[in-house]
């Protein structure tokens, strides 16, 4: 089981709100067995023009190239429930969601995958997105414990708030569930095994 309790890396801001999962990832894409590929397709029509060249998407920004701390807006991940969002920004190295709100839908999704969803106020997020978009801002550190992201380049610090039972999940590791379940192998084979013999 992994436990999450901090998380640094670069920011990317995406910024705009009610970004929905179809434009995360569009529907077409997600016709794969696993979702291994998934990456190469986080936002694919917003960061293109129509005639399919690249646009100025952060996504396509080299000066956010190994970004792995989201910046969005307001209900962020609304529309349909597919799990292949969070897939797909995991994919693209994304460790992390800093946002002001998220459909609830797609949190749980985030959380079930070991990405942390962080709310931050308003006033708060534009300050955080114009530092990351300005340079003068590189690396973010989010503590779970104690609630604070921090950008050390500009000795900023604000405190943010996340939903309980997922903050809890992400420090104890419980989020992994493939990985409780391996740890807890020996008992799961012997309640395996006492239906078994109570059966036969």
């Amino acid at each position: 089981m992994q436990e999450i309790k901090k998380i640094s890396g670069t920011g990317i801001p995406v910024r705009g709100n009610d970004i929905d999962t179809d434009r995360i990832i569009p529907a077409r894409f997600m016709k794969g067995l696993t979702f291994d590929d998934l990456g190469q397709y986080a936002f694919y029509d917003a960061r293109r023009n129509d005639d399919g060249s690249f646009n100025d998407h952060p996504f396509n920004n080299p000066d956010y190239a190994g970004g792995s701390i989201l910046l969005v807006n307001r209900n962020f991940g609304c529309g349909s429930s597919r799990e292949h969002a969070p897939q797909a920004l995991i994919r693209s190295g994304i460790k992390a969601i800093i946002g002001e709100s998220f459909a609830e839908i797609f949190a749980g999704n985030c959380t079930a995958n070991g990405i942390p969803t962080v709310l931050l106020a308003a006033q708060a997020m534009e300050e955080l997105m114009e530092s990351v978009e300005s340079k003068s801002v590189t690396v973010l550190t989010l503590n779970l414990k104690s609630g604070v992201v921090t950008a050390a380049e500009r000795g900023l610090s604000f405190p943010f708030s996340m939903d309980e039972d997922r903050k809890r999940s992400l420090l104890n590791g419980s989020w992994d569930t493939l990985g409780e379940m391996l740890e807890n192998r020996a008992a799961t084979e012997a309640c395996r095994n006492a239906i078994v013999s109570a059966r036969s």
